[in-house]
């Protein structure tokens, strides 16, 4: 039903707001979908680095996929092995996979580059 969504759209933006990064990816999957709001990749993606940049693996892993294949922002494999690579060791079963996958489009300067920016990466408090 079209008001269920209206209303999920309501709660999780309301939790997404207070920087909790499981609302932020259900937001984000919300734009994505196009449910109780219009779709917008760019503004999923903008949720999915909220949480992303939090730890949260799921969302790192959606925001790698997102690098991967050109979803609301530019296709970038160094971003998307990064984000692969951050979500694995979050302990997204899915992403060691997705990470691997994206390498094989990689040269061996571009995967170091991402593998070092995955070791420098720090988690951001909420926002």
């Amino acid at each position: 039903m079209p008001n269920d969504d209206f209303e999920a759209v309501k709660w999780f933006r309301r939790a997404a707001d207070q920087g909790f990064a499981q609302a932020q990816v259900s937001l984000g999957g919300m734009y994505i979908d196009g449910k109780g709001v219009a779709q917008d990749n760019s503004e999923a993606v903008n949720w999915y680095r909220k949480a992303a940049e939090q730890g949260y693996a799921d969302a790192q892993h959606r925001l790698g996929k997102s690098y991967a294949v050109g979803i609301g922002l530019p296709k970038d494999f160094v971003q998307a092995h990064m984000w692969f690579d951050l979500a694995a060791m979050g302990g997204d079963s899915d992403a060691k996979n997705d990470r691997d996958k994206v390498a094989e489009m990689m040269t061996p300067p571009q995967i170091a580059e991402a593998q070092r920016l995955a070791k420098e990466w720090k988690p951001k408090s909420k926002d």
